[in-house]
């Protein structure tokens, strides 16, 4: 039981991963991603802390993390679609 909460958390990894490199046109698609990649992180760490029988602090700790990471992708999300009018990197300047 344990290798296939091990296998799922290496797959979900492994595709967040390759979609963030392969799906990179869009900034949406990047972010979507991160937070993928982010769920899978936390996958990890409630199943080791629950095998090695730590206190769940730490959980909270990264969810206020990976929330505030959220936000803040989100907020240049729509910073970048209000100066721009849409969510590709082709169409940015980064002079």
């Amino acid at each position: 039981m344990m290798i296939y909460m091990w296998f799922i958390f290496i797959m979900m990894f492994i595709v967040g991963n390759m979609i963030f490199v392969l799906k990179h046109k869009h900034l949406l698609i990047i972010l979507l991603s991160l937070e993928f990649i982010v769920l899978s992180i936390f996958f990890f760490l409630l199943v080791y802390l629950n095998f090695i029988e730590y206190d769940m602090y730490m959980l909270m700790v990264f969810l206020v993390f990976s929330v505030c990471e959220g936000a803040l992708g989100l907020s240049i999300l729509v910073s970048l679609i209000r100066t721009h009018g849409n969510d590709y990197f082709q169409s940015f300047n980064l002079l």
